[in-house]
């Protein structure tokens, strides 16, 4: 679904192999830098160690970055990077490639060798900074954040997790990503399940708490003509395509218990890694779903429609319950009368929420290329939206031009800001590099009905949310094709299945194809880089 393009968009679906990561929050601890430091320390290449400008001389950096279709269509001229050039002496050229061709041109970047500075916001996979890394193209930064980022530093020791997360099976660190604060569940969770409180109003009912009030709900909508208009116009559950509402209802059969950035792997109870769409729950799962296909309780279209078609009935009030993120923060429509929808209970009592993301949500969202001349203050440039200073430069903007602060220290964006946000910052689309927290982010996470959904669902959260998994070079060879070959074996028959294209009575030879694949192998692999991230400190 398209989201107001001024709200973080944190993309949901099914995700391959658990092959993104994330960032978390920093409280107390933060060293936020100030505008100026009459005594800084410099090091022997000219780079200030501490306080700004970061450089004495200017430099100039090119960073080649992702633009979302929300994003603003030149970033040079944000005020939010004049104003950061102004207090680094860095100035920053910004060359945008649309997402539409962002992984083809990010990879003939790569293969050609005509390197950036670095790159930003361009959507790398922890698979990328690993195979790239160890081919010397991005530098390990670990002796670059012990000196030049004090920030990202107190992060990474506070949050061991996100640590052991961005360190690659050679002991480096590549990258810089994106963290979201943990405690800050309306934004970690992103997309999930919300109902329209209306027509549960109007058709008497409470708010589906298991698997079976939800399909009753559903058929109630369909049937009983809620909206009151006497047409048969009502939509009992819309969104474009079924990836998200699968791996909402996941939970309801025990499944998806180490959260959704490895959307189909799990521990099972004996304690070992399981691939989830290989599992008998998983198949009662598609029962469930292929039964309210059947049944009509899908917006028609699913897997086609548009998400702009989806929104458009949204804001008409005519659909009964959708997965998003916040209900008010979607871009040109008015939606009313939505509230967050618990973790569902299912049919044998399991009740987790597997939506769940760990706070480390996009593991290369910046990384530093071998052509880059001034590695130092580069690191030193990115460190500073490690702060709380630095990520309400980059979420907020300049004070007093895109927001102002009210005397009790609340952050509230001006007019002009809400008129048009893409004149002032470039954070719309997500998968930036930098520390999101509720004191600096006021995208539509942060409004009082999606935080009151997220208490809805923080009692079932998963006793351990992994973020990504890192692989040797020997073991890429292998899982790189076999992630490629079986996760798409599997959406293609998640959605024949669900749409009956194939009987669930050919499970079996499901199964069997999978096995040929190399399911067998592709689990060995992600075994052993699930015992890596265990035991690495």
């Amino acid at each position: 679904m398209k989201v107001n393009k001024w709200t973080a968009v944190l993309l949901t679906g099914v995700m391959t192999a658990g092959l993104v990561a994330g960032c978390g929050k920093e409280e107390g601890g933060t060293t936020s830098e100030p505008t100026k430091s009459p005594d800084k320390a410099a090091s022997s290449n000219g780079v200030n160690v501490t306080g700004f400008p970061i450089v004495k001389d200017p430099i100039k950096l090119t960073f080649f970055a992702g633009k979302a279709a929300s994003a603003p269509p030149n970033w040079n001229e944000l005020p939010v990077w004049k104003e950061y050039e102004k207090m680094t002496n860095i100035s920053v050229d910004f060359q945008l490639t649309p997402v539409e061709s962002l992984t083809e041109k990010r990879n003939l970047v790569l293969s050609g060798g005509d390197y950036p500075d670095a790159f930003h916001t361009a959507r790398l996979s922890s698979i990328d900074v690993a195979n790239y890394g160890a081919q010397g193209i991005f530098i390990p930064l670990n002796d670059l954040i012990d000196k030049y980022a004090p920030n990202f530093k107190k992060l990474l020791e506070k949050y061991p997790e996100v640590k052991r997360g961005l360190t690659m099976p050679d002991g480096k660190i590549y990258s810089m990503p994106t963290f979201y604060d943990p405690d800050f569940k309306s934004v970690i969770i992103g997309t999930k399940l919300w109902y329209n409180k209306s027509f549960l109003d109007a058709l008497g009912m409470k708010e589906p708490s298991t698997t079976e009030e939800f399909y009753q709900y559903l058929k109630a909508v369909k049937t009983q003509d809620p909206n009151k208009n006497g047409k048969a116009d009502e939509i009992p559950y819309a969104a474009s395509g079924y990836g998200s509402l699968l791996d909402e209802l996941k939970g309801a059969w025990g499944l998806g218990n180490r959260g959704n950035m490895h959307s189909r792997v799990d521990m099972d109870p004996s304690g070992k890694l399981r691939f989830i769409p290989a599992d008998p729950k998983y198949k009662d799962l598609l029962e469930y779903l292929n039964k309210l296909n059947k049944e009509g309780l899908f917006i028609n279209n699913i897997l086609t429609i548009p998400g702009t078609e989806v929104n458009v009935k949204l804001g008409e009030g005519v659909v009964g319950a959708s997965e998003t993120n916040s209900p008010q923060a979607i871009s040109g429509v008015s939606i009313k009368n939505f509230v967050g929808a618990p973790a569902l209970k299912g049919p044998n009592g399991d009740q987790v929420f597997s939506r769940a993301r760990s706070p480390l949500i996009d593991t290369g969202a910046f990384v530093i290329t071998k052509k880059n001349k001034y590695p130092e203050a580069t690191v030193r440039w990115m460190d500073y939206f490690f702060s709380e200073e630095g990520s309400k430069l980059f979420f907020m903007g300049v004070k007093d031009l895109s927001y102002k602060e009210l005397p009790d220290g609340t952050l509230q964006y001006t007019d002009e800001y809400k008129k048009d946000a893409s004149k002032f910052v470039s954070w719309a689309g997500g998968y930036y590099p930098g520390m999101l927290t509720s004191k600096t982010f006021k995208g539509g996470e942060a409004d009082a009905i999606s935080i009151e959904g997220a208490k809805k669902v923080e009692p079932y959260w998963p006793k351990e949310v992994w973020p990504a998994f890192t692989y040797t070079q020997d073991e890429l060879v292998r899982f790189t094709p076999l992630n490629t070959d079986i996760n798409n074996y599997v959406s293609e028959m998640t959605t024949k299945f669900i749409t009956g294209d194939v009987p669930l009575s050919d499970w079996d030879k499901y199964i069997a194809n999978l096995k040929k694949i190399g399911l067998d192998d592709y689990m060995k692999i992600y075994t052993a880089a699930y015992e890596r991230y265990s035991k690495a400190k």
